[in-house]
């Protein structure tokens, strides 16, 4: 099994680099990944806290290489998920 955790997400619509994955969501009836989430940039109202992650579903991945995972999302609006910052 790879580990997702050190692969870098790239989305190939724009280009951009959405982070590192953090965690991964998966169906527990079939044991198949179904989301990946990767923190977002840090938040202003805390030194630790996060101010969105993008919850990516696995169905959006195009390719896991060595480094990376690409995937291919047209409006980062909707995979973005607010944070709290308590």
């Amino acid at each position: 099994m790879f580990d997702l955790k050190k692969k870098e997400v790239i989305n190939i619509c724009d280009c951009k680099k959405l982070g590192f994955v953090g965690d991964v969501e998966f169906n527990p009836e079939n044991g198949c990944i179904t989301h990946l989430i990767v923190p977002g940039p840090g938040c202003l109202c805390g030194i630790f806290g996060r101010e969105k992650e993008y919850i990516i579903p696995f169905k959006d991945v195009c390719q896991i290489g060595d480094d990376i995972i690409l995937v291919e999302v047209k409006k980062l609006k909707d995979i973005e998920k607010p944070c709290k910052c308590d």
